[in-house]
């Protein structure tokens, strides 16, 4: 039962994690793409009364008219009515740390610690990941408070270093698949902190100063518009993060952490495409493209190089089913059966059982996938599968495929 309950734990949780980043992120590229899109006020009494810039829009059966003001209204009092876009970002931060607790720090043993990297203790585990989560937003923050925040293309570079570094130092550290999850945990302790700490007090500032009838201090609002534009870039390698434990290609690759560098960098340069598309002038197609051919180059290095097996090698006989099932039973279905035994699984994953031959060899691309060219089966390698029994099982699965053919 009590892997039943974190698994239904897990759903709520998750679901609850999506439905608000999907509020956070469409929230986010809507104003990126407003304040991208603002053409001066054409009436003068519009610009008397501090309008910096204004878009009309047509959605959903109505027309739409919206104005920036920089500092607020001059002429007349702020609405009472003022709508705040930080619950989105509060509640996708807080179901997302939860969900790495039910997952990545409870499975420790499971999904984050990798023997063959290196050897810790589940606490141990957990307080690198906690660490690299809130350690990295204080570093980034320290960042944007030097004196690199005035000049934005170097203060970017020095971020892409750090995350880089990031990214290599928690692959020496974890399995492949928790450091990418560490990693877009600590991009989304910034993106939300940037929310918390600069980019809402800041606003609460102006709004104050400005129902006090003082001079609004435009820094606050400089700031905190740096820290907007440095989340929607952030945006999309979390995504990919996200959804990267269904790709084991990535995470498992011997250079993994230039990997996800690699998509990351495609993920922001694709963000700069569509800010600039918003923006006067023509767009950045070249950030485009270069997204394009990086893409294009991590699919080529993530092809797996597939096993050669000698034919008619009269010295190395056939491999027997008795032989793979046998393998298979003691290494796989203490989480791929009917009934797991392995703690923290109540179902098979992905609902692939290998209890008898017929469901072994229907699912012998599968296996010979994800055990022999990715080698990320058994998860964590838990169960001690030694490459003599990959060995096995790719030979098996090579003649397989020339008997069919």
């Amino acid at each position: 039962m009590e892997a039943y309950f974190f698994d239904v734990i897990n759903f709520l949780v998750r679901s609850l994690h999506i439905i608000t980043g999907i509020a956070w992120i469409g929230a986010s590229f809507y104003f990126v793409m407003l304040d991208n899109s603002l053409h001066a006020p054409k009436k003068s009494s519009d610009k008397e009364n501090g309008v910096f810039g204004e878009l009309w829009a047509v959605h959903g059966g109505g027309f739409y008219h919206s104005q920036k003001y920089m500092l607020g209204p001059k002429n007349e009092p702020l609405d009472d009515n003022l709508h705040w876009s930080k619950w989105e970002a509060y509640t996708t931060w807080i179901s997302g740390f939860f969900l790495m607790a039910i997952v990545y720090w409870h499975g420790a043993e499971i999904y984050l610690i990798d023997p063959s990297i290196a050897e810790m203790t589940q606490s141990t585990a957990v307080a690198i990941s906690v660490g690299y989560m809130f350690g990295g937003f204080i570093i980034y923050h320290f960042l944007c408070k030097s004196a690199l925040a005035k000049n934005d293309l170097l203060l970017g570079f020095v971020i892409f270093i750090l995350v880089s570094f990031t990214a290599y130092t928690l692959t020496e550290l974890f399995s492949g698949r928790g450091a990418f999850m560490t990693f877009g945990a600590m991009l989304g302790t910034i993106m939300a902190a940037n929310v918390l700490f600069v980019i809402i007090p800041g606003q609460k500032q102006m709004v104050a100063r400005l129902r006090a009838g003082q001079e609004v201090d435009p820094a606050p609002g400089i700031a905190g518009k740096q820290r907007s534009v440095h989340n929607t870039y952030f945006t999309l390698p979390v995504l990919f993060v996200m959804i990267s434990n269904h790709y084991a290609m990535t995470y498992s690759h011997d250079y993994n952490w230039l990997i996800l560098m690699a998509i990351s960098m495609a993920g922001a340069l694709i963000r700069i495409f569509f800010v600039s598309r918003h923006s006067e002038g023509k767009p950045l197609t070249g950030a485009l493209i270069s997204a394009i051919i990086i893409m294009c180059v991590v699919i080529w290095a993530m092809a797996p190089k597939s096993i050669t097996v000698t034919k008619n090698d009269k010295s190395s006989p056939k491999v027997t089913m008795s032989q793979v099932q046998s393998i298979i039973t003691e290494r796989c279905t203490a989480c791929h059966s009917q009934q797991p035994t392995q703690p923290g699984f109540s179902v098979a994953p992905k609902g692939y059982t290998y209890d008898t031959v017929e469901k072994i060899k229907t699912q012998a691309a599968q296996i010979y996938q994800q055990t022999v060219t990715l080698k990320v089966m058994p998860i964590g390698n838990l169960t001690g599968m030694t490459d003599e029994e990959r060995g096995v099982i790719g030979k098996w699965y090579q003649e397989l495929n020339s008997e069919q053919k």
